[in-house]
């Protein structure tokens, strides 16, 4: 079993250094916000620009003034997410933590600049290349954690090892899933390949009142609010083990936590032999492609 549980903050820390993707919605947002209040210097990470304002002014309220960076990248693309990581190894010499929230759903398949779908681009390969290129700044802190929050547990779903960029059969939901079953052989390759001193943390937080829908038309926006009036766990709630992990990182190298309970590391989804397929794939998927510079203003 993967079984550490987060700890209880520790008064006195000292302040970190937290990175988050999608850090202007949702979960990412709320977490900012905790980790600001704590004192924290984060480094947010969004798709619009007017997001990243009214993040700022908020954090501004709660006097984290020059606390806050935001950063406005599409982490679909390859050559963004380098020149997010150049970015912040410019100005942040150490991270702490680094927390994976970004993730969007795409009705309708689409590629990015770079010739891939949409939801692997964003979901799955942007948290492969930033656990990577920011591996020496987590190196250098005492005690650093990546946080992927993904749907670890969920065993629905599978890797499409013959269409991994789902040109022959498309949907929402069947790319969700592969997704979700790579960012978990994602974290068992990384705890496996001892890829930095980092712990990675699993965490799968179920149906949470947060995240864009506007992607999506008005009739399954309104079934999905009412959805998440009725059955949605509130963001405060959701992030809470996130804070806890940040406070205080597992000793494990890797951690899996379903909606508060331990994940088995027998599940077919956390096969070792699988991790080490996907990550030799994304490196040869990687050294096919020159990243290209999405269009200005995207």
């Amino acid at each position: 079993m993967i079984t550490q549980r987060p700890g209880e903050h520790m008064r006195g820390q000292q302040p970190k250094t937290i990175v988050i993707s999608g850090g202007t919605d949702g979960m990412g947002r709320a977490t900012a916000l905790a980790r600001l209040r704590r004192g924290d210097t984060v480094v947010a990470i969004g798709s619009n620009e007017a997001k990243g304002r009214v993040l700022a002014e908020e954090a501004g309220r709660t006097g984290a003034v020059g606390r806050l960076r935001f950063l406005r990248a599409d982490l679909s693309s390859i050559a963004e997410v380098e020149r997010v990581a150049a970015d912040i190894a410019h100005h942040h010499p150490v991270i702490d933590a680094l927390v994976f929230c970004a993730n969007r759903q795409s009705p309708k398949r689409r590629e990015t600049v770079d010739g891939l779908e949409f939801t692997f681009g964003l979901y799955y390969l942007s948290r492969y290349l930033l656990s990577r290129r920011l591996r020496p700044l987590m190196d250098a802190s005492a005690a650093p954690v990546i946080i992927s929050v993904a749907g670890v547990g969920n065993t629905a779903g599978a890797i499409h090892w013959d269409d991994l960029q789902l040109e022959r059969r498309y949907s929402t939901i069947r790319a969700q899933l592969q997704a979700g079953r790579a960012n978990d052989l994602l974290g068992v390759a990384f705890a496996q390949r001892a890829a930095g001193k980092a712990a990675y943390v699993m965490y799968h937080p179920g149906f949470t009142r947060s995240g864009d829908a506007s992607m999506f038309n008005p009739l399954v926006r309104g079934i999905l609010r009412l959805l998440a009036r009725f059955a949605a766990r509130p963001v405060e709630t959701s992030i809470r083990p996130i804070v806890e992990f940040i406070d205080n990182p597992p000793r494990a190298a890797l951690t899996a936590i379903d909606r508060g309970r331990p994940v088995d590391s027998a599940l077919k989804t956390l096969d070792p032999g699988d991790a080490d397929r996907l990550a030799t794939l994304t490196e040869e998927l990687l050294s096919q492609h020159t990243p290209q510079t999405p269009p200005h203003g995207r």
